[in-house]
């Protein structure tokens, strides 16, 4: 396995893309959520043990160049879909968190073809509730600390000492908020025809969930997600909240690798 994270940044159909890589062998592409994609994260380094992680930097987001074709999801789903096919990748893992579990569900309703499984890590974009129902809480509008203790177990693990960034560190906060709006913020961080499609899906996927996800909820939201997939698995993860990867890597990947491990 390759020990070392490899950066790099191409261009695809006049789109530039900032990719991390690292590991070897099967294809894993990971795709990020509303914080940006973490590369250093030990869940990106525990993944490499399966094979070759590529996780692209939305564009907007981090320090990644805006594009100006690119303002949906639906935009980013294409944009990954051609990814795959610019680089002739075959039997590839997707793997999307939260904002990046929408996108990989986006992909999985459009093409199969390059794909073999489908794990969703708290993912949005469906409707649930009717049109009157709030599913999903407003991040834009509620105080940081509530933010926190919807989306983590360990809420001190979603608190930010801004007085001890550096300016390039809030820069990086201020454009995944300011990217998060563009794609998420109309319909709030859904597709009204996403649940209805699918059942286009028909790759195998598994769901995970925290336990402590008091943002969308598994008994909930998670459900009725793993319903709208056929033969789709729900699975959830103690002490863990919306971002199961990063408050439980080691659980989180474990329960991965036995699920890419089965028949």
């Amino acid at each position: 396995m390759s020990r070392t994270i490899q950066a790099r940044r191409l261009t695809l159909h006049g789109v530039p893309l900032d990719i991390y890589e690292r590991g070897q062998g099967r294809p894993i592409l990971v795709l990020h959520g509303e914080d940006g994609p973490c590369p250093q994260a030990p869940f990106f380094s525990l993944l490499a043990n399966q094979g070759r992680v590529i996780l692209p930097t939305h564009p907007g987001f981090g320090q990644a160049p805006e594009a100006t074709d690119i303002d949906t999801v639906d935009d980013l789903a294409y944009l990954y879909l051609d990814l795959l096919d610019e680089n002739d990748l075959r039997d590839v893992v997707v793997i999307g968190c939260s904002l990046g579990g929408w996108i990989a569900a986006e992909m999985a309703v459009k093409s199969t073809a390059r794909l073999s499984r489908l794990v969703l890590a708290a993912p949005l974009g469906i409707k649930v509730g009717d049109r009157e129902t709030r599913d999903i809480p407003d991040i834009f509008a509620l105080p940081e600390e509530e933010v926190a203790r919807l989306q983590y177990h360990d809420t001190a693990q979603g608190r930010v000492d801004y007085a001890s960034l550096s300016d390039d560190a809030l820069t990086v906060i201020a454009r995944n908020r300011e990217a998060t709006a563009l794609y998420a913020w109309e319909p709030y961080f859904h597709n009204p025809k996403l649940r209805q499609r699918l059942r286009r899906v028909a790759i195998p996927t598994l769901l995970v969930w925290g336990a402590s996800d008091r943002f969308v909820t598994p008994g909930y939201y998670g459900a009725a997600y793993c319903d709208a997939i056929p033969g789709a698995r729900l699975i959830v993860i103690d002490r863990a909240g919306h971002w199961p990867h990063l408050e439980q890597p080691e659980v989180f990947v474990e329960r991965v690798g036995a699920f890419l491990a089965s028949a």
